[in-house]
């Protein structure tokens, strides 16, 4: 619990110009506590969903936000910019007719894993300072390529014959400017990302999200449980025995479970803990109700 009483999950739809750190801020007068985070940060220019952590949720954080995103992109061909969006100073500008096919064949190319560099306008840190703030001040460091995985992505017509939308499934970690401005090169003729939406993320999407107006106009109206954010997991529910010993930091029996096997554990006044099962046994990983 928090000063506030609150404790659970908000999606929020989050509009253009707005960062992820304004919908928190907003959200913390709401809600009226501190305890509060996101689980993955949007760029201002984008929209769409953003999972807010109110209370004791906000430490389900690391447990949540690394799973598989839906975006819905522009690119915008013929135009690289420093920070591979349209918002960006222009680096390279040219005019190009580049065939639909061409475009499909290119984005496809990226489909499964691929090695990503971030950005230099990023959120990532080195030696404790982020790396927008350190891009500017006009400084660039050697970025470590990461892993990042595309489960789908698709190309369409836009009213614009430089643009192409697109609708990509990954892994969370990916940039999608990033993926924009590598479809660009790989094309020879550079590109950016124009426009983005998340349409899905933390198993939420944009039919369950709301707008920073209708939130705050009803706070207690919009936040759920925080067990909504493990509703993939199976449930392990146990009698008063059994959640004692796990709120002890003891294991308890789970049959049928198999070994690293994440659980949602659930005592006789519900879900209160998220868990991990091995040998036939499960222990807690992170307590959510005290």
């Amino acid at each position: 619990m928090n000063e506030s009483g609150y404790a659970g999950a908000v999606v929020v739809d989050k509009p253009a110009g707005w960062t992820s750190f304004d919908v928190v801020a907003k959200l913390r007068r709401a809600y009226g506590t501190r305890q509060i985070g996101h689980t993955g940060t949007l760029d201002p220019m984008a929209t769409g969903v953003l999972v807010v952590l109110v209370g004791r949720a906000a430490k389900a954080a690391e447990f949540v936000s690394a799973g598989r995103k839906l975006y819905e992109a522009r690119i915008r061909l013929g135009v690289v910019t420093d920070t591979e969006d349209i918002t960006g100073e222009v680096l390279e500008q040219k005019a190009v007719d580049v065939p639909e096919a061409a475009v499909r064949a290119a984005a496809e190319s990226f489909l499964g894993e691929y090695m990503q560099t971030p950005p230099m306008y990023s959120a990532l840190k080195r030696g404790g300072e982020k790396l927008v703030d350190l891009a500017r001040r006009g400084i660039t460091v050697e970025r470590e390529p990461r892993r990042v995985r595309i489960y789908s992505i698709s190309v369409g017509r836009t009213e614009r014959a430089d643009e192409f939308s697109l609708t990509v499934g990954c892994s969370g970690g990916t940039y999608i400017r990033t993926l924009c401005a590598d479809i660009g090169e790989k094309l020879g003729c550079g590109g950016c990302m124009s426009s983005l939406r998340r349409l899905e993320t933390c198993g939420f999407s944009v039919s369950d999200a709301h707008t920073i107006e209708e939130i705050t106009s009803s706070p207690e109206s919009y936040i759920m449980p925080t067990e909504r954010l493990f509703d993939s997991l199976p449930a392990l529910t146990l009698d008063a025995d059994g959640e004692r010993r796990i709120r002890c930091g003891q294991r308890v029996r789970a049959d049928g479970f198999g070994d690293g096997e994440r659980v949602r554990i659930r005592g006789e006044g519900g879900f209160f803990a998220l868990g991990e099962t091995e040998g036939g046994q499960a222990r807690s990983v992170k307590l959510f109700v005290l």
